[in-house]
């Protein structure tokens, strides 16, 4: 299995950072949010001056078996292959945020029951056309688990190498929401049903007829206690390489910035290996889907914004990355009460 090496971050300098934030020309806390983020991204990069250069979004893609019977999607499992070819075309709700907030964006095949044209943003990692079917079988292998975490590995070490130290993943995958509702229920061991939600729009029968389904697929593989056999049991390539990313990039000491349901999933799983990854996440919002808050409580995240949102793709990240900007802008760019010549409080 692949190993992942996470130092804990060296908070001697937090000190230091909250007395630079406090004697900023404000009142104490009166930035809210933006001064944890400050001080945390301060504290990842271990220095008063911190910098995000080179932003990048990460999509990983991939279909699931389960998505073939159609007990858990009102869509069909092309939609994940037309909808990657939408992001190479520049066409998605992620390529527009993107776009417009300076991040770059990545695309990665990491198992699509597509072959894909060649293209400079996309990555090909495919391990397969798509996982088995995990209402009867495991949704992959443990060498495939094995390569997928490799895979996701692998590209976020090329990504820090071309100068980022701030990365989000997003993903596209019909079925994937099941699959994040089973991680999060074996996780927070708490029942299928309390985690599932309407994904991609199911209406009141379609909810019953999917939680049903993922009840069914529970009794199928039983009670499941380690972290990686979980995610082989009910993982999709996506989510397992999100979680192998993930992993890297707190190993990296990059700022990981968590999209919504499907990714937190993910994060879920690997703050289970390895419980110092969540020193370097930051929470870019809470999902429309009803798991999601859940999710938050459970990890004790506060998200950055809350509008309602529940597409996936990256999208939430990347519109909460301008107020990460701020803040670490206004750490540097802000003077002092001191450098301004500003009284401060008795």
């Amino acid at each position: 299995m692949t190993q992942f090496h996470i130092t804990p971050l060296d908070k001697k300098i937090e000190k230091a950072l909250q007395h630079k934030i406090d004697f900023k020309t404000k009142p104490q806390g009166s930035l809210g949010t933006l001064e944890s983020i400050a001080c945390q991204i301060g504290c990842i990069q271990n220095t008063l001056s911190p910098v995000l250069t080179n932003p990048t979004m990460v999509v990983f893609a991939g279909d699931h078996g389960i998505a073939t019977t159609g007990l858990v999607s009102q869509y069909p499992q092309e939609v994940t292959a037309q909808m990657v070819l939408n992001f190479l075309q520049g066409g998605a709700a992620i390529n527009a945020f993107c776009g417009q907030n300076g991040m770059d964006l990545k695309v990665v095949d990491a198992g699509v029951n597509f072959d894909f044209p060649a293209s400079d943003q996309l990555i090909d990692a495919k391990i397969a056309k798509g996982t088995q079917n995990y209402y009867e079988v495991p949704a992959m292998s443990t060498e495939q688990l094995d390569l997928a975490l490799l895979k996701g590995r692998q590209i976020v070490a090329s990504i820090h190498e071309n100068g980022c130290n701030l990365i989000a993943f997003g993903e596209m995958g019909i079925s994937n929401t099941s699959s994040a509702s089973l991680l999060m229920s074996s996780i927070l061991n708490i029942p299928v049903a309390d985690c599932a939600g309407n994904g991609t729009g199911q209406n009141d029968a379609g909810m019953i007829k999917k939680i049903t389904a993922l009840e069914a697929v529970q009794k199928t593989h039983g009670t499941l206690n380690n972290p990686t056999e979980i995610l082989a049991t009910y993982g999709g390539f996506e989510i397992a390489m999100i979680c192998g990313a993930m992993l890297e990039a707190a190993a990296r000491k990059m700022v990981i910035l968590v999209d919504g349901f499907i990714v937190t999933s993910a994060l879920l799983i690997a703050q289970s290996m390895d419980k110092k990854i969540l020193d370097y996440c930051l929470y870019a919002h809470a999902s429309n889907e009803q798991g999601h808050q859940k999710m938050l409580n459970y990890l004790n995240a506060e998200p950055i914004l809350n509008l309602g949102l529940r597409l996936g793709e990256g999208t939430g990240a990347a519109l909460a990355l301008p107020i990460i900007r701020a803040a670490v802008n206004f750490l540097e760019q802000m003077a002092s009460f001191e450098q301004a010549g500003v009284s401060n409080k008795e």
